[in-house]
Formats: structure tokens, sequence, C-alpha cells
């Protein structure tokens, strides 16, 4: 398959996460996609942030997966071009707004970054993570250095980012592309139950499980979140 006929696929991190997050899947799909991962550290409102995914993308259509924060913007890009948006996939993420708790901790979290950033990191595990991956050190170490990549001010950017994001929920109908719905089986920070809400209300939805995995999933469990992707692909061809 040629470089032109291959379609272009888009990654969206989730929060303090960069490229890595996508590394499996990006070089996987290489062979029958033109991957790239965007950059969402840049704005502090997910519609800037979706503008920001559309200047960095190849013009014409394109397939578009986000996880967590990037399934929020990934909802925005399909608001304010979804013409451009050939089939999407929504990865551990959740088309409601932040419940109150979800809210203050996200405020604990953003004044803790201002100390004792390295904590954050370290704090998220728990929530990020399925119990058996709990004591993995290269996964662990991953985590930190994405974070650090990102960076504190990229960090209060994407949580203000995420503070201020509407309910996606009205909108879900309007999407008609073909959408994949992807979680992890034990994903503590958006449940199955979300997802079974997502893929419920978009018209051309599925909805995919991930078993033993949390809310990471492209590094949890690559290789399956992988396959689930291909699939995906190829379904937007025939």
């Amino acid at each position: 398959m040629s470089y032109l006929m291959k379609p272009n696929l888009i990654l969206l991190p989730g929060l303090l996460n960069d490229a890595r997050l996508w590394q499996a899947q990006a070089e996987k799909l290489g062979a029958v996609a033109n991957v790239s991962v965007a950059d969402l550290t840049r704005s502090n409102t997910i519609a800037e942030l979706a503008a920001d995914v559309l200047e960095q993308v190849p013009a014409g259509m394109f397939a578009l997966a986000g996880l967590s924060m990037g399934g929020y913007v990934a909802l925005e890009v399909m608001r304010q071009a979804p013409e451009r948006v050939m089939s999407l996939a929504l990865l551990d993420t959740s088309a409601r707004p932040d419940t109150p708790e979800a809210t203050e901790n996200r405020h604990k979290l953003m004044e803790l970054a201002k100390t004792d950033f390295p904590a954050v990191s370290r704090g998220l595990r728990e929530k990020l993570l399925h119990p058996a991956h709990l004591g993995d050190v290269a996964l662990a170490e991953l985590l930190d250095d994405m974070a650090v990549v990102v960076g504190k001010d990229g960090f209060i950017r994407q949580q203000q980012a995420i503070l201020a994001r509407i309910d996606s929920r009205p909108s879900l109908a309007a999407i008609q592309c073909p959408t994949m719905v992807l979680c992890g089986r034990e994903d503590k920070l958006t449940p199955v139950e979300v997802h079974e809400e997502m893929a419920a209300l978009i018209p051309r939805a599925s909805l995919t499980i991930i078993e033993q995995c949390g809310h990471l999933s492209p590094i949890e469990q690559p290789d399956r979140v992988t396959d689930a992707m291909h699939l995906w692909l190829q379904q937007r061809t025939t």
C-alpha cells in the first residue's frame, strides 16, 4: 500500500501523556495508515486544543483516535470539523462532564503540581493502571518520564481544559462516521458503563472491552488494543 493510499490516522494522548502512549500502535499500524500523534499541551481549553489538532493534521480527511483527555478533544473535533473525520475511536474516555468529586481532585492535583510535580504522577498510578500492572517498573518509569516531558505548566493547562469541558452527550447522536468505543475492563477513572452510554448514543458505534486492563489501554494491553484498532481501520474501508 503506497503512502498516498493509506488513510491518515491522528492519535490524541491523555493527560500527562506524550506520543509514547501510542508507540506500539503507531509502529504496527504504520503498515496500513500514515500515523501521527498530536501535541495536546499548547492550550487550556478543549475547544482550543481541538483547533490545535486541526492545525497539526494533514489536509483532507483522517481517522481520529483519542484516549481519556484525548477523547474529550476528539469529541470537540467532531463538533468543529465533522466532515473531516472518516472514522472515530474513543478509548478510556467519557462524554460526561466532571463530577464534583473529580473537580475537587483536579484542583488538589494542580496545587500539588506547584510544589511537588513528581508526586502527581506517582499519586495517579493506582487510578490509572490495572492492579496487575502496578509492579511493572518499566511502565511506572514511562509514566513518570511522559509527565516530565509534558511538564508542570502543560499539566496545569490540560487540567484547566478538562475542568471547563462541556457535557458532550447531547452531540453524540450527530456523529455519523463509524466509531469504536474501547475501554479496559477495570478502568477506574472512566468505567465500562460510561463507554456503554457513549456506544448507545452514537449511531454507528461498536463497543470493545479489553480484559486485564485499566485506564491506559494502549500501553497496558498494547497488542489487544492494536488488533482492535487495526480491525477498526479495516472496517472504514469496507
